[in-house]
């Protein structure tokens, strides 16, 4: 007589939060100093936008996904698209795939983008209430970000916003490496090595 016997394996996948972040926080501080001026070109940024910005958030998105984090795998992913898309934008910006396609652009239309990614980013601001006081800081660095994005692509106030858009870029940059840090650091060390404040309890009870 056979006995059907099963084991069940459990899978631990490892918080991918250090390297979505690490991806926001280089391609940010890369972005962030051609808009204030410190540095020149679109070039060296494309890069950084691809395998940083978007390449490493998305690896952080299938990861998290796998963890049932919907939370997460929701904001890596739509903000690695983000800089997939800018990465492609600034191509064609810069004439790469043709003169047509550079002739065509109408800056407008990244307007309507950023004002969508801005209303998703207030949503996911709520969310990030109730995860811990680094992230919040971030996302509502992201806030100001796209709002500056959004008003200055549509041609209001576009010196204002744009420089709002910058420094909202690099705050985004630094907050986020100490969040990476704090990440890496506090789960390798089994202890808040480096502080991330708790969650608000403001739509969930604390636990």
């Amino acid at each position: 007589m056979q006995t059907d016997s099963r084991t069940q394996v459990k899978i631990i996948n490892a918080d991918p939060s250090a390297m979505g972040l690490f991806g926001l926080a280089i391609v940010t501080l890369v972005a962030s100093s051609q808009k204030l001026g410190i540095t020149e070109g679109l070039s060296y940024a494309i890069p950084w936008a691809i395998f940083l910005g978007a390449f490493a958030q998305l690896f952080a998105c299938i990861q998290d996904s796998k963890r049932n984090n919907t939370f997460g795998t929701t904001a890596f992913g739509a903000y690695a698209f983000f800089w997939f898309a800018m990465g492609a934008n600034w191509m064609i910006k810069m004439g790469v795939f043709g003169s047509t396609l550079a002739e065509q652009t109408d800056g407008k239309q990244l307007g309507f983008a950023f004002a969508g990614y801005l209303v998703f980013t207030l949503f996911m601001t709520l969310g990030a209430v109730e995860a811990n006081k680094v992230l919040l800081i971030i996302f509502i660095l992201i806030d100001f970000l796209f709002l500056g994005l959004t008003f200055d692509a549509f041609g209001i106030a576009p010196h204002i916003f744009h420089t709002i858009a910058a420094y909202a870029e690099l705050a985004i940059g630094v907050v986020s490496l100490y969040g990476t840090g704090a990440s890496v650091l506090n789960a390798h060390f089994g202890r808040e090595f480096l502080p991330i404040g708790g969650p608000s309890g403001i739509f969930k009870p604390k636990a």
